[in-house]
């Protein structure tokens, strides 16, 4: 089969590769797959988890491929988790400590043609619903997720207007989803122009260049020193920080003002099952709005799409590649 294989800092080729074989997991042909901020640092050489030669990949939508489901149209949780431990036993197997994810050793990512994954990964995708749009439940579940802890973790008398840090794929997403949950006041921080026009123009949000007051709750979808330290700035006392990015590991937090001001900071890790299956339906029932702010382009040119990323030449928040 045809996969787009990272081969090193930068580089990515168009390669032919070996079919993977399903065993015990089912076989989806690949019909669309979304580039993550994840692959992004990956192709910059900045993920020591997803050394190359490597298929990355994990925002996939296809079709099963044989067996009692044959045909179905399927969106893809990629995260995979085994056994009865105290996390997958309570509902929280995002922190499963053999969890696994596509895309990463010793799983290849979606990028291909081809995919196998256990079945109870895959949730079915109406008819009415492009699998373009499918694609996008892996991170809009990240947004989800978030969006539950922060509004979970905000006093009941506390101010609700949230400031989100990065308008790429999960900033926005986190939008509509605080949106789909009720929350009035959202504002996206964007510093790059093209890209909060789009927001603005496309989507309908609330995008400005720089953060200009405090806010209840902060959502830092780019993970840097630099959004931490204006994720310390512009919360309110008694507010929350969700930390969403992974942009790099230290700095930025501002701990005496967080301790003084009872700031709840919290790191929100990828999506429950439940998150997963919530976030289909939002999307299958329109509560998440059409979801066309996404860029379609074949997968021969995803090179080129990590480029024109790279570049920061892309206007849309997400690019789906199509085998």
């Amino acid at each position: 089969m045809k996969a787009l294989v990272y081969t090193g800092p930068e580089a990515m080729e168009m390669r032919d590769v070996a079919m993977p074989t399903a065993g015990e997991d089912v076989l989806i042909k690949i019909e669309a797959c979304g580039i993550c901020g994840s692959d992004m640092h990956a192709y910059l050489g900045h993920d020591a988890r997803r050394p190359a030669p490597l298929i990355l990949g994990h925002e996939g939508a296809g079709v099963i491929q044989g067996g009692a489901r044959d045909g179905e149209r399927v969106t893809v949780n990629p995260l995979v988790t085994r056994g009865d431990c105290e996390y997958n036993s309570t509902g929280r197997e995002n922190l499963c400590q053999t969890r696994e994810i596509i895309s990463m050793p010793p799983r290849e990512g979606a990028f291909a043609e081809f995919l196998t994954m256990p079945a109870e990964n895959l949730v079915t995708v109406p008819d009415d619903v492009p699998l373009s749009k499918a694609a996008l439940a892996e991170p809009l579940a990240v947004s989800w997720h978030a969006a539950k802890l922060g509004l979970g973790k905000l006093h009941m008398a506390a101010d609700r207007s949230v400031l989100i840090l990065g308008g790429g794929a999960i900033g926005a997403g986190s939008a509509l989803c605080l949106k789909a949950m009720g929350v009035e006041e959202i504002t996206v921080v964007e510093p790059n122009d093209a890209r909060r026009a789009y927001l603005e123009d496309a989507i309908g949000l609330n995008a400005i260049a720089k953060a200009d007051k405090k806010y209840g709750i902060v959502v830092d979808a780019v993970g840097y020193a630099a959004t931490r330290a204006t994720a310390s700035a512009h919360v309110k006392p008694g507010g929350v920080i969700i930390h969403i990015g992974l942009g790099e590991d230290e700095g930025g937090l501002d701990i005496r003002y967080m301790t003084l001001q009872e700031v709840t900071f919290v790191g929100s890790y990828c999506y429950t099952p439940a998150d997963f299956k919530e976030t289909c339906d939002a999307i299958f029932d329109g509560s998440l709005g059409p979801l066309d702010w996404i860029e379609e382009r074949p997968l021969v040119e995803g090179w080129q799409s990590f480029k024109d990323i790279r570049a920061g030449a892309v206007q849309a928040p997400k690019i789906i590649l199509r085998p």
